[in-house]
């Protein structure tokens, strides 16, 4: 197996040199709804599904605020490549929760990519001697089309103490290709099924289960490593609009118009808008995702504001990429409409990340009522 690599600065050059290839494949990953398996490949090789993982397990064990930095590098060519990243990369951290002997069968293969899913009415797990009788139906497993193995979350019958998580590998079980959809096509997001698989207790677990690493990874609540996650792929997504609109403005002169775009006050004012936009929102994120960090190394522990601050500003990052996109698009009028111009693509990317969970609007009320001095209530 590759040793890994814990140089930031290796892989910030690595993302970069890959991040050239992601984007003259991006039209293919986009048509297909997959990342390319030899450049899926090449991004296991170089470690890129470990960035979280710790060293003592084979992994580059980075801090986060640096896996934000290469997720900026890859979400501003392709989103669904970076939101793949992000998705597989904060899962592998549960390789610490995961029983040690299963965990290390899984992530032994250097390529090892776990996915997930969120369970549908039908999944249900019935213990048995020596494990569980699985069956039922889950979407949304982000890079199936290159995952090793699969995790299941499962209610347990007759248990009151929440679902598990049910692994196995991915030939074992039946996707369905159920992602049919206008945004982020390339994170092959299909869903999968089960019927009456067993699985042995050893590959189960619980995501409250301690973890056996004490890093400060492990001290941020997983719900918020996804959110600043992908909204730090949003804002990726949203400098890359604005830089189509920038570049079409210098060009396009409109129907009707004797000037070009950047020539039009209004043209300058949005343009203004969208970049104080953007950039108040990426501050308020790398701000409050440094101070979380910092917290988290420090202390091996967060305090609720912090926590508070974190999920308001990836809620708020990922409300004003949207925002921002949004202006990009309308500014490049009647070209923005065909699949060709490069803002077509990120305007139905940015669209499918804001109705994600780590972007309701909800999130909102929750950072609300803490401030208001109430019990906050959501995910934090």
């Amino acid at each position: 197996m590759p040793t890994a690599i814990h140089d930031i600065e290796y892989y910030l050059d690595a993302a970069r040199d890959i991040a050239v290839r992601v984007a003259a494949e991006a039209d293919r990953i986009d048509a297909d709804r997959q990342i390319p398996a030899e450049l899926a490949g090449e991004l296991a090789d170089k470690g890129f599904f470990r960035l979280l993982i710790p060293r003592s397990f084979g992994g580059a064990e980075l801090s986060h605020p640096d896996f934000r930095r290469i997720l900026e590098v890859f979400a501003e060519v392709d989103g669904s490549t970076a939101w793949s990243i992000n998705q597989n990369n904060v899962f592998s951290t549960d390789c610490m929760r995961i029983p040690e002997e299963t965990s290390r069968e899984i992530w032994g293969e250097y390529r090892a990519v776990v996915t997930n899913g969120p369970p549908s009415s039908s999944a249900k797990a019935i213990p048995v001697d020596g494990g569980y009788r699985l069956s039922g139906h889950w979407d949304f497993s982000s890079g199936c089309t290159h995952a090793t193995w699969i995790a299941a979350l499962t209610p347990v019958a007759g248990s009151d103490a929440g679902p598990r998580l049910m692994l196995l590998p991915s030939k074992d079980v039946t996707f369905v290709d159920l992602w049919h959809v206008n945004g982020l096509k390339g994170t092959g997001s299909f869903s999968f099924e089960l019927n009456d698989v067993f699985i042995s207790s050893d590959r189960t677990y619980s995501q409250a289960d301690p973890s056996r690493d004490n890093g400060p990874i492990y001290a941020i609540p997983r719900t918020l490593l996804f959110g600043s996650g992908f909204a730090t792929v949003a804002l990726g997504v949203a400098r890359a609009a604005l830089k189509t609109a920038i570049e079409l403005a210098t060009e396009k002169t409109p129907l009707r118009a004797t000037s070009v775009l950047q020539d039009q006050s209004t043209t300058q004012r949005l343009i203004g808008e969208a970049e104080a936009t953007w950039r108040s929102a990426d501050a308020y994120l790398t701000e409050s995702a440094a101070t979380v960090w910092q917290s988290a190394c420090k202390n091996g522990a967060l305090e609720t504001d912090e926590r508070i601050q974190l999920r308001l500003a990836a809620t708020h990052a990922i409300t004003m990429a949207a925002k921002t996109v949004d202006i990009a698009y309308n500014l490049c009028g009647s070209d923005a409409i065909f699949t060709g111009n490069p803002i077509h693509r990120r305007f139905q990317d940015i669209h499918v990340v804001t109705q994600h969970a780590q972007g309701r609007p909800v999130h909102y009320e929750t950072a609300g009522q803490f401030l208001l001095g109430m019990e906050p209530r959501g995910n934090y």
